[in-house]
């Protein structure tokens, strides 16, 4: 009884962190792997997005590419057909190798009408490439 008055006879309740935080490790690696698997991929026709913060540009400094609904392609809002846009684009290339090419295409244009022309500018040797959308609420 000397012993427990004392305060030697106590228990005092400790905590180990060192296997919480190991624990709590093997979780968050865990649900990234899951969340990594869980990409649905889907194949049907979707609409090309709208973003709130696009804008048109047109300068000198950049390339646009346009697809129409028809399938069509324009360089600059000029028609053009695909040996035509490949014979500029390597022209373009060669006189400047940073040039950034923007690809806009119609809402109901082809995704493989989108694909070649990406694949066209691509072998080109173009590698600043994005996609334009249209200003507007995202989502709709």
């Amino acid at each position: 009884m000397k012993n427990i008055m004392a305060g030697h006879g106590t228990p005092h309740a400790r905590i180990e962190i060192v296997p919480l935080i190991d624990i709590m490790f093997f979780l968050l690696a865990s649900f990234m792997l899951v969340s990594l698997t869980m990409s649905k991929q889907q194949t049907i026709k979707v609409d090309l997005p709208s973003a709130v913060a696009a804008r048109q540009d047109f300068k000198p400094e950049i390339i646009n590419l346009a697809v129409d609904r028809s399938g069509s392609y324009f360089l600059e809002k000029q028609r053009i057909t695909l040996p035509d846009l490949q014979k500029e684009l390597t022209r373009r290339i060669q006189a400047n190798t940073n040039l950034p090419v923007y690809i806009s295409g119609d809402l109901d244009t082809t995704h493989g009408a989108m694909v070649g022309l990406l694949d066209l500018v691509r072998g080109s040797g173009f590698q600043r490439v994005a996609f334009n959308v249209k200003a507007g609420a995202a989502g709709k």
